[in-house]
């Protein structure tokens, strides 16, 4: 008995480890869904538009300005006629382009809190999660956020 009870213990085990390190499948659609930056202050909403994919920002941990009790606005963005934009709802990333092996290029990032935009790669490292790279130039000099996918409700 004890011997049928570690090998049913031993099945689960290397059924749940297989699972965790099956392949993705190769689908420019699977990116699409709602994503949680790395901070946890947002989530992104992530969609196809047209033949490329682009993000909104659809939830906010703060949504309001702590100064004005107002919704936040996009102050920080250079162009003055900007600044009073509501973060929520924003646009902040697009242009992205399905190359292969799970990895989205082309595209653009802007950053609300300081009002830059970036370059930017997003590679879904398993179904739930992924690396999303804002850089100036060349992928080497930037920064990578991990993003969490969340479940529907």
């Amino acid at each position: 008995m004890k011997k049928l009870l570690i090998s049913s213990f031993s099945a689960i085990f290397l059924l749940l480890m297989g699972s965790s390190f099956a392949p993705i499948a190769d689908n420019p659609d699977n990116i699409v869904g709602v994503w949680k930056t790395g901070e946890g202050t947002a989530m992104v909403r992530i969609y196809k538009n047209g033949d490329k994919y682009q993000g909104k920002i659809v939830w906010l941990k703060e949504p309001n300005d702590p100064e004005t009790g107002k919704p936040k606005q996009d102050k920080n963005h250079p162009e003055e006629a900007t600044k009073s934009r509501p973060i929520l709802g924003m646009v902040n990333n697009w242009g992205f382009t399905y190359k292969e092996n799970n990895l989205w290029d082309d595209g653009n990032i802007y950053d609300p809190k300081n009002g830059s935009t970036y370059s930017c790669t997003i590679k879904m490292i398993n179904p739930n999660s992924l690396e999303v790279r804002g850089f100036i130039g060349v992928s080497i000099i930037g920064r990578t956020d991990n993003w969490t996918r969340q479940q529907a409700k």
